[in-house]
């Protein structure tokens, strides 16, 4: 166990991926760094996938994901998601394995990271974002204004793995 600002105890940390796969354009060093924290960590991800009759992303967006990807790192649970929020299944899936901080990374800081952590913090767990492992949408690449608006809302962003604490 760990106290954390605010004198928070966090029993058991999980890691959330959030949409790192083919579909984007994930850098290498990212995938590398979540990779090697996947290993420390029980970890989660979502896919996300077409599915035009759920999503209508080719209709009002012009572009839509894959309907077949893949993760492109290890997770212990992999979710299929259909738009921006991660399905509830996750959110419930880390609540039963006993997870208090979830730690979010992952493509597109201020629409899918910041949807999940919505989610995240709407069920009582302590989302934190995890800056230098996230890229922001095509608005914001560097993933600042999704960082900023998290931390508004969070207030628990970390900007390098130095900051990263993990209990045990």
């Amino acid at each position: 166990m760990e106290t954390q600002p605010g004198n928070m105890i966090f029993r058991k940390q999980a890691l959330f991926v959030v949409d790192v796969q083919p579909s984007f354009a994930v850098p290498d060093t990212i995938i590398r760094e979540i990779t090697e924290l996947s290993q420390r960590l029980y970890t989660i991800a979502t896919v996300e996938r077409h599915d035009e009759t759920i999503t209508a992303f080719e209709r009002q967006l012009g572009w839509k994901p894959g309907v077949d990807d893949e993760s492109l790192v290890p997770a212990d649970r992999v979710f299929i998601k259909h738009g921006y929020l991660p399905p509830v299944a996750a959110i419930d899936h880390l609540k039963a394995e006993g997870v208090d901080r979830v730690f979010v990374c992952g493509i597109q800081a201020d629409t899918c990271c910041l949807a999940a952590g919505f989610m995240l913090f709407d069920a009582g767990l302590h989302p934190t974002l995890l800056k230098w492992l996230t890229v922001g949408s095509s608005l914001d690449r560097s993933a600042k204004l999704g960082a900023d608006i998290w931390q508004h809302h969070f207030g628990s962003v970390l900007q390098s793995s130095d900051e990263l604490r993990l209990s045990t």
